[in-house]
């Protein structure tokens, strides 16, 4: 193979700041004072925290060494099955720093912030052209809580009915935020298991669905990067029995300007903006999980809604029938700037983003099933899945190829993920890879299949170049260490 990206190299160790700092150092030279200290004053001094006294070089030189330690998407390749942790492009950053929407107080009065209101009442518009569905709400800070507020949703349209329900379907393909979501809601998820295909079968919907269920939470794409090819006689099932059909939309990067939700069926979904539409993704957030409904569940969105009034834009409460507030204010409007920023940018060319990551988990998926063992053989969407079967004749397991995989220079793929499928490999390359990239990794993902069978003690010893070498991990989850 080509020269692998993983190098030794000089990493240097780094202590706690607190563990750097020497009484007397400073790195910043406060203005004098021009009034007299008082006593709050002094005593907040003597029995505030306790900040270490650091130079400016000490600061810099801490989280620039901190730095060096990270791998993010900015690094190189990060192929997270389920996470689409594509790249974000920095003119995103330029647009969320203008001063007008950096600057802006979530208090401020209407007439003063109409830019920031005319940007979100737009960015719904477009969430609502991709997906097929009319009605938008930008306020759920996250995927996980845009499903908590679609669940949120369909329990008060079921109880609007006069009839609430019960029961929610879950497939063995969704993903693992769904079952909870829907039980936080007060909802007793009902398991549906995928069919030989790796998709639902419509007969055993048919079996499950009554006039006790609520509806369906479907992933499309699911955890196995396949379409489900019958959802819309799926969603005629449900409909039938009175249910609603819900989709977890994470995996949208694979469908954009190709599928229209609303037309198979789908009632409403969330959407990762922190996913498909290419803003920061990880370190704990923030990100954002609209939700987008049909017409006749546009009363129950969350409040405030942006409104048009005569040219004039405004947050209105004026829905009795809403579930309420679910995120302070209206949502993280960083990431509703860089987003807006994205869709703005690339236009028409969303459809061919989408196009690009089929092509590339395709690749992928094409030049390694004789490395690994691929459990469902035909074309995928944005993701593809293998397994380590091939590998465990000579025991080597699939959380061995992971950390092996860092030693030469790549951020492992999602592992033992989806769970209906055993020792899984869950690789999404998305659509910013180049070819380049791809063959690298795939000669990579090869070298180290070669090893299990000559050498495979190198995989049971990796990773052996990252300043961290293999942890023990069941001590780490028995006995977890949760201080410096």
């Amino acid at each position: 193979m080509k020269e692998p990206l993983g190098i030794t190299g000089l990493v240097l160790n780094e202590p706690l700041l607190w563990e750097k700092g020497r009484e007397g150092r400073i790195g910043f030279s406060m203005p004098k004072r021009d009034i007299e200290p008082s006593p709050l004053h002094e005593g907040l001094i003597r029995n505030g925290p306790d900040f270490p006294d650091l130079s400016e070089v000490d600061v810099v030189r801490h989280y620039t060494r901190l730095s060096q330690w990270n791998y993010g998407v900015d690094s190189g390749m990060y192929p997270l099955g389920s996470c689409t942790m594509k790249y974000n492009p920095k003119t995103h950053e330029r647009q969320a720093a203008l001063r007008g929407f950096a600057g802006a107080h979530p208090l401020l009065p209407e007439f003063l912030c109409q830019g920031i209101l005319v940007l979100m009442f737009n960015l719904e518009r477009y969430l609502a052209e991709i997906t097929g569905l009319p009605a938008v709400t930008l306020q759920p800070a996250a995927g996980a809580q845009g499903e908590l507020t679609g669940m949120m949703i369909v329990r008060a349209y079921h109880m609007d009915t006069g009839k609430p329900r019960h029961k929610i379907l879950i497939p063995d393909t969704a993903h693992g935020t769904n079952p909870a979501s829907s039980a936080i809601c007060g909802f007793s998820p009902v398991p549906v298991k995928s069919n030989e295909r790796g998709v639902l079968s419509p007969e055993y919907i048919a079996s499950v669905m009554d006039e006790d269920t609520a509806g369906i939470m479907i992933t499309n794409p699911n955890t196995l990067g396949l379409f489900e090819e019958n959802i819309k006689e799926i969603a005629d099932i449900v409909h039938g029995k009175g249910g609603l059909v819900y989709v977890d939309g994470a995996n949208m990067n694979a469908m954009m300007g190709i599928v229209s939700m609303g037309q198979i069926g789908v009632d409403l979904m969330h959407l990762n903006l922190h996913k498909t539409f290419s803003t920061p993704h990880g370190g704990g957030g923030p990100g954002s999980g609209p939700v987008c409904v049909r017409e006749d569940l546009a009363p129950f969105l969350p409040v405030p809604r942006v409104v048009e009034k005569d040219g004039k834009y405004a947050l209105s409460y004026d829905f009795p029938k809403s579930i309420g507030k679910v995120h302070a204010f209206y949502g993280n409007v960083g990431v509703l700037i860089k987003a807006y920023s994205y869709i703005l940018s690339m236009g028409q060319d969303l459809k061919r983003a989408s196009q690009l990551a089929v092509l590339n988990a395709n690749y992928i998926k094409e030049r390694l099933k004789d490395t690994f063992h691929i459990p469902y053989d035909r074309p995928c969407m944005h993701e593809c899945v293998f397994t380590d079967k091939f590998q465990k004749e000579n025991k080597v397991t699939t959380l061995d190829i992971a950390k092996r995989l860092i030693d030469y220079g790549f951020h492992p793929p999602t592992i033992y993920f989806p769970l209906v499928v055993q020792g899984a490999i869950m690789i999404e390359p998305t659509e910013t890879e180049s070819k380049e990239t791809l063959d690298l990794f795939i000669e990579t993902c090869k070298a180290i299949a070669k090893e299990a069978r000559e050498t495979p003690q190198r995989l049971l010893d990796a990773p052996t170049k990252p300043k961290v070498r293999r942890l023990d991990e069941a001590l780490a989850a028995r006995q977890p260490r949760l201080a410096g």
